[in-house]
This record gives C-alpha cells, structure tokens and sequence, in this order.
C-alpha cells in the first residue's frame, strides 16, 4: 500500500498543464443534451449569473480603488437585466441542460431583492444546485431569507484571517469581524458546505494560508486555495506573484498530512483533499500551472445581459438587446445553441505567461461576471 507521502507526490506528479485539451474534453455527463456539446465536446451544466457590477470592497486584484473610485460609471439601473429577464434566460438554459446556477458581482448582495429572485430560481425545473458568491459582510442578516427562499449554498471570498492583510486585500473596505459574522450565520441557515475562497498572492497572503486552515480545520467548511489569475485587464498581474498549487499542497502537507480525494462531478474545477487526521477537506484551483478547460462546462451572464463563454473572454453575445426587442423564447433559445456549439475557448491552456505580459488581451472584468 502506497504512503500518503507517496500518494501526493503522486498527485503533484499529475499537476502539470494539459497536453491533450482535446482527448480530455471529450469527457461529457451522459445526462446533458447530446445536440448541446460545445466545439471541444464540452456541456453546458452551469450558468453563472452576474446581479450588478457594483462591489463594496476594493480588492487589488479585481477592482482596484485607483480605477474604481467615485468617479467611476457603472451600470445604471436600467441597463442592468431586471430579476424577469433574468429568470426567463436562466429558465432557458436549464431547458437546455443547464443544471447548476450561482448568483455573482460585483457583490450580489447589494441587490436588495435578491431573495425573491432566489426564489423564483429555486422553481425552475432542472436546478440541481443553486447557491451565492459573497464577501459576507452583508450576509448576517440576510442568510436565514436567502435559505427559506431556495438558496443551498454559499462561497465565500476569504482572502486572510490578518487584519491587516485583509484590509489590505479588500481595498481598505472590509470589516473582518462581519465576514465571519456571515459565515457563522450561513452556517446557522443550512446554507452548506461553505466554500471559502483564498487567492494566493506571493508576498501579499501566502504567509497566513495556514491561519486561514487552521481556524476552519475540524468545521464543515472546505477552504478553495485559488491562484493568483490574470483575469480583467487592470489587476497588474504577474507570474512571480502566483504560488503554485503543488507549491501550497507541499507547504500544508508538511504541517497536516494530506490525502487526494476524487472529483464530486464531471467538470469540477478544484483537485480536492482531505486531512488524514478526518479534519476534513481543502481543494485547490489551479488555473494558471494546472488548466482545467477541457472540462469547463460554464457559461456566464453579466449585469447587462451579455452571455460569455469564457472567464478570460474578449467579447459576448448581447442577449439583453434582442429580450428587449422582443424576442420570443424560441429566438432566445436558438441564439444560445449557437453560442454554446460553436464554442472553443480554452484560454488557460494556451496561455503563455510570457506572452500575457508582452501583449496582454483586453479581457472582460472579473467583476462583471463573477470568478
């Protein structure tokens, strides 16, 4: 029998990018519509769903205060999808084999009515799973409506448990002692498992990843180890500040022993493990040393109706124009077949660090269409 040693080298021996994007797309869930595969083999099982762009926090990595002041235009009220639009698109594409939605920002608990599109959600047919990405620092008082309404499930963005490393990461706006606040209370309301969200920046936060462990050791909780991604176009990313998943699991496994666990579902995005001690599990999100596209099976709506296929997308599709104009759920339904069949985007795999630094793309905001 093999070592938990060797189990991970094992595991971290598999942690390398994709050389076959195509062989490994070509893994499909038997239950998705068979005329409704992308150009890569790949379904669409989840729709992420962008309420406004507006946030309460100033995280360095997604919107950063210089660019994001008082100054800034966002969405008006009237440009955004109202709560029907939404659930009309959303109804859909879970009639098209969509079976997981995640409501996102900007922050999407500063739309006062989310609960009541939580709830008209939660009675489409088809939905599986249906849960909330959150900073937390609103979650409180709101987490027990959000679950009587529907919602199963909450992510929430955690990046340190320092004071002042969280302030630092939340753009000076967080309050940590709230965040956690929400957390107690999702828990309290069912809203499980709770994800917690760390980007890893080197020299930023990688030095209290095990404060975060440590304190959600022994809970339901699972904490996502996320690398620092070059997503948007204003976050200055750079390749010395990601801190390679295997680098982490190496770090972690030294002071608690760790095993690999296999995928919940086809499609998962973090490599999971668990505690030998039965402390309970952590994962990983490896975007940058370690593509996941072959598998990716998201689509992503923003604020203002645009559908994107891609979290690093250039360019989507405008749906608020033609729900606006008129169209029936037919024409709807035809414009994201297209979308969704000709899809090719695999943009992680052919990523070139170097290149990302020498031209970079003007890629759609984090913020527009959640993480």
């Amino acid at each position: 029998m093999p070592t938990n040693a060797e189990k991970i080298k094992a595991d971290l021996g598999r942690m390398e990018p994709m050389r076959t994007p195509a062989a490994k797309s070509a893994r499909t869930d038997s239950k998705a519509p068979p005329n409704l595969a992308d150009a890569l083999g790949r379904p669409m099982h989840d729709l992420r769903i962008s309420l406004l762009d507006r946030c309460n926090f100033r995280c360095p990595y997604c919107m950063p205060e210089a660019e994001f002041n008082e100054d800034y235009q966002f969405l008006t009220r009237a440009s955004r999808l109202t709560h029907d639009e939404i659930l009309r698109i959303a109804g859909i594409a879970t009639r098209l084999g969509v079976s997981k939605l995640r409501l996102t920002g900007g922050e999407p608990l500063l739309d006062k009515h989310v609960s009541s599109l939580v709830a008209g959600l939660a009675e489409l047919d088809g939905v599986e799973d249906l849960a909330l990405t959150t900073n937390a620092m609103l979650l409180a008082p709101v987490a027990q409506e959000l679950a009587d309404a529907g919602l199963q499930r909450v992510t929430v963005s955690l990046d340190s448990l320092d004071e002042r490393v969280f302030s630092q990461m939340s753009g000076g706006r967080g309050d940590l002692a709230r965040v956690l606040e929400g957390i107690s209370a999702a828990e309290r309301a069912g809203l499980s498992p709770i994800k917690l969200n760390v980007v890893v920046q080197r020299g930023v936060n990688d030095h209290t990843v095990l404060d975060v462990l440590e304190r959600f050791r022994g809970t339901p909780h699972i904490v996502r180890m996320i690398e620092f991604m070059d997503v948007g176009n204003r976050n200055g990313w750079r390749m010395e500040e990601v801190v390679p998943s295997r680098e982490l699991v190496r770090m972690i496994a030294e002071r608690w022993p760790l095993e690999p666990v296999g995928s919940n579902y086809a499609g998962e995005v973090a490599r999971r493990y668990r505690y030998v001690d039965g402390a309970g599990e952590i994962g990983f999100i490896s975007s940058v040393t370690e593509p996941f596209c072959g598998s990716c099976s998201r689509a992503r709506l923003s604020a203002d109706g645009v559908l994107y296929t891609c979290l690093f997308a250039t360019q989507g599709t405008d749906l608020r124009g033609p729900l606006r104009a008129g169209a029936d759920d037919a024409e709807l339904e035809s414009i994201l077949k297209r979308v969704w069949l000709q899809r090719s985007d695999r943009y992680s795999e052919q990523r070139s660090p170097g290149e990302v630094a020498v031209q970079p793309l003007t890629k759609v905001e984090m913020y527009r269409i959640g993480g």
